[in-house]
């Protein structure tokens, strides 16, 4: 079995543009990005061999090359491995001790500490494979689709980056649910602002629309002013969009913002948190079809909203909705036994698309599966109608009293405040309660908030053990490149 959407498109639709680079204004149709496929491809079979499992890393901002790069990677049987170019070099270094990458493909403004090996400018990889044959390599030669075609390092919220391998069935079965999930079709244009080292921007962003043979503009990353523009340029013609929650706020928070400027997207998807019920009515209210949905580095899309129905959209306007084509799923408690619904568990999921396990950790892996179910580290409930909820990372829960907090809860209670763009909760250290909860918040552009007016708020929306014992109004909340709040950084800041 071969899947290979950018050679099957590459035939039946060559004269139909497939990538867009917005920075360089650079742009492939199917036939030119087939054969540039090839041509990287075939020089990295001179460079490492065939099926060589070697792994080409990149340290580099969003960048079509690293679209061709990484499918060279899967025709040549190579392991595509994008490093996070937010990380300092000492982390840098990390990942490459780990992951010891063959060849590195840079920015040059990204200094690579201590690397043995080959290093290249990305911007040269067009130039430096030019003289390559354009004709795919020896069916022989490609890898595996079973086996690992890319590495993603997590952006680790806490601990030690885990590097997630996933194959090309793995890509292929999650882009495949969200294609299925979200109304994407060969017509589809998607602006991908999500950073491509995280399986958001690379698969969500990407890979969906070039396995629908649809159209996707890669910018070199989110800008709230640039980025809605683009989403209002009737010329580009932005269908897709996916986003974390946070930037959705800033979307909306920007002076010149207004609904008008996002009716032209057929669907505006986000993940990476749970979006408040609240941003999700202000956004459909405003006629911009948004929803919250779920997905993982290790477990590609898995859960969507059934937008075309609005009024379960608003109904149920804080699930993550309901499982995708290929996802089957489980909700157990600490002992592995299924809960009922409307009861919190951990979220198990089994299915094509679920990771092959985690590069040079076996342990790890082994501690991550339970009967080939994956164990998220997600609580979530899911309701009488079958729809999810995600309640929060099970590790970010704190017991107050003797009762569970999941701190999302309580952001989504913040969230409806208007005055508010973005809050975090922690579970801090409490002599009487054992742990309470502590907010940060920031106040949206113009406006001010007061941590009276936070608990005061959360007192009328939430029982009395889960309402924030204190409130730290204007500090910067720490972010992954994901947009996922850092929350055991949060733990060190007085107030």
């Amino acid at each position: 079995m071969r899947i290979d959407p950018i050679a099957t498109h590459g035939r039946a639709r060559a004269k139909c543009l497939a990538v867009v680079d917005l920075e360089s204004g650079r742009r492939w149709d199917w036939e030119t990005l087939d054969r540039a496929v090839n041509r990287v491809a075939n020089w990295l079979i001179g460079e490492v061999g065939p099926k060589s499992g070697a792994r080409i890393a990149t340290l580099s901002r969003n960048n079509a090359d690293m679209l061709i790069l990484q499918h060279g990677c899967i025709r040549a049987g190579a392991i595509f491995v994008p490093f996070n170019w937010r990380l300092a070099e000492a982390e840098v270094a990390g990942l490459i001790a780990d992951a010891q990458p063959a060849r590195f493909f840079r920015d040059a403004d990204f200094a690579v500490p201590n690397f043995p090996g080959a290093l290249y400018e990305l911007n040269d990889l067009n130039a430096m494979t030019a003289d390559q044959p354009e004709m795919p390599p020896p069916l022989t030669a490609r890898q595996d689709i079973l086996a690992p075609s890319t590495l993603l390092y997590t952006s680790g919220t806490s601990g030690r980056p885990k590097g997630v391998m996933v194959s090309v069935s793995n890509a292929f079965w999650g882009a495949t649910n969200f294609i299925h999930g979200s109304d994407v079709s060969n017509q589809s244009v998607f602006l991908c602002d999500m950073p491509m080292f995280h399986t958001a921007g690379l698969f969500a962003a990407v890979s969906v629309p070039i396995l629908a043979g649809g159209t996707v503009l890669i910018s070199k990353g989110f800008d709230p002013v640039t980025t809605l523009a683009r989403i209002a340029d009737p010329a580009l013609g932005v269908t897709h969009y996916f986003s974390v929650p946070q930037m959705a706020q800033m979307l909306w928070n920007q002076p010149a913002f207004k609904p008008d400027m996002m009716r032209g997207l057929k669907f505006y998807a986000t993940g990476g948190a749970p979006n408040p019920a609240a941003q999700i009515e202000r956004f459909i209210t405003a006629g911009i079809p948004m929803s919250n949905g779920f997905g993982m580095s290790e477990t590609c899309s898995n859960f969507a909203m059934p937008l075309a129905d609005v009024a379960v959209v608003r109904a149920k306007g804080s699930s993550c909705g309901l499982p995708l084509l290929t996802i089957e799923t489980r909700l157990v408690d600490d002992d592995g036994v299924d809960v009922n619904d409307g009861e919190t568990g951990e979220l198990w999921l089994r299915g094509p698309s679920i990771t092959l396990g985690y590069w040079n950790q076996p342990e790890l892996t082994e501690a991550s599966f339970s009967n080939g179910w994956f164990r998220t580290g997600d609580a979530a409930l899911r309701d009488a109608d079958g729809f999810f909820y995600l309640v929060d990372r099970k590790k970010d829960m704190y017991i107050s009293g003797g009762e569970n907090v999941y701190p999302a809860e309580v952001e989504a209670a913040v969230a409806e405040m208007t005055d508010v763009a973005e809050c975090a909760v922690i579970g801090v250290s409490d002599e009487k309660w054992g742990e309470v909860g502590k907010a940060f918040v920031i106040a949206a552009p113009g406006k001010s908030v007061m941590p009276g007016d936070v608990i005061a708020h959360c007192k009328s929306r939430l029982a009395g053990f889960k309402v924030p014992k204190s409130v730290v109004v204007g500090v910067a909340i720490p972010r992954t490149a994901s947009g996922k709040a850092q929350k055991h950084l949060l733990k060190d800041i007085e107030g």
